[in-house]
């Protein structure tokens, strides 16, 4: 989709210059969405985070989190993933994008996934970088009839009005940004 393409570059370099590190506040709102939902495993999905994303990572040094499994993708090359266990101090491995994943281990389907987002709009689309990685995994989870909490985690200068969307395109169940909840 030609605007896609132009929203994904404008937000490129939106986030480029109004990019800024979080503390760990801004992980909050997360344990409270968590907190409503009673998992009896906790295996949570981050991203390794490229190209001005929000950081995620310090996650794992928040008391909360603390008896949660981490996990990050794998990605293949017929533009599909998977994700495996990361912890704090594990060795990770470049993939073909250029983005440090894990070495492989045992496939582990995640109970909540934190997505990156380039941009978003109020009714929880999302727009991604164009390669469809996370929509084909959650869509494939569907079919599937699993169930992941989804939430898209950016900052609130990446909110669009109305971001253009096919059947494909994954709807998420929360966003956070450093302004709230949506």
């Amino acid at each position: 989709m030609k605007k896609k393409y132009f929203i994904r570059k404008k937000f490129y370099s939106i986030r480029e210059k109004k990019f800024f590190k979080v503390d760990k506040s801004f992980f909050n709102p997360l344990s409270k969405i968590i907190k409503k939902y009673k998992y009896k495993k906790k295996n949570i999905s981050l991203y390794y985070p490229i190209s001005h994303e929000l950081n995620i990572l310090n996650i794992v040094n928040i008391k909360f989190f603390k008896n949660f499994k981490f996990l990050l993708p794998i990605i293949k090359k017929n533009y599909s993933m998977y994700f495996c266990e990361w912890r704090k101090n594990d060795i990770l491995r470049l993939n073909s994008l250029g983005i440090p994943e894990p070495v492989k281990s045992k496939i582990i389907i995640p109970d909540i996934i934190l997505v990156p987002i380039l941009a978003f709009d109020k009714n929880k689309n999302r727009l991604g970088y164009g390669k469809g990685f996370y929509d084909r995994y959650l869509n494939s989870l569907k079919r599937k009839k699993k169930r992941s909490l989804v939430i898209g985690i950016a900052f609130y200068f990446q909110k669009y009005n109305k971001l253009p969307t096919n059947k494909s395109d994954f709807k998420l169940d929360y966003i956070i940004t450093e302004k709230g909840v949506l």
